[in-house]
């Protein structure tokens, strides 16, 4: 039997507080924030109404990214980014955490932040979120 989450009561005015006790540089305000972690630039956006949340980071233009490195960001969405994701919105390849707002709970968070800046700066070497590699990591 599976149980569901227990709503964590996640909301703007916490995950402010979260975002500032990281101690960098924090722009914006509730529901839309520029802040900086592990020497990464992230957004976040929420959105209340919808119960959804994103962490994300701007990786590379599209533009300057080959087929080959494009393949290595789908095959580590499956097996090495793990909660993070390399995805595609305009002419910008994207690390980037989604999630249910109300169930995210403060660990979720930091490992969230920490998972995004690391496919970021692991983009063109192992693609990795630096958590750890789900199954045997081989290319089946």
């Amino acid at each position: 039997m599976i149980l569901p989450l227990q709503p964590s009561g996640m909301n703007n005015s916490r995950l402010d507080r979260l975002i500032r006790e990281l101690g960098g540089e924090v722009d914006g305000e509730p529901g839309y924030w520029r802040f900086s972690a592990m020497g990464t630039t992230l957004l976040c956006v929420t959105d209340e109404s919808h119960d959804r949340m994103r962490i994300m980071t701007p990786v590379a233009e599209i533009k300057d990214i080959s087929e080959e490195e494009l393949r290595s960001c789908m095959e580590a969405n499956f097996d090495r980014a793990l909660d993070a994701r390399y995805c595609i919105k305009g002419d910008t390849l994207w690390g980037a955490f989604i999630h249910p707002l109300n169930s995210l709970r403060e660990e979720q968070f930091h490992s969230a932040v920490r998972q995004v800046c690391e496919v970021a700066r692991n983009f063109g070497t192992t693609y990795s979120s630096g958590e750890l590699i789900f199954g045997d990591g081989g290319s089946e």
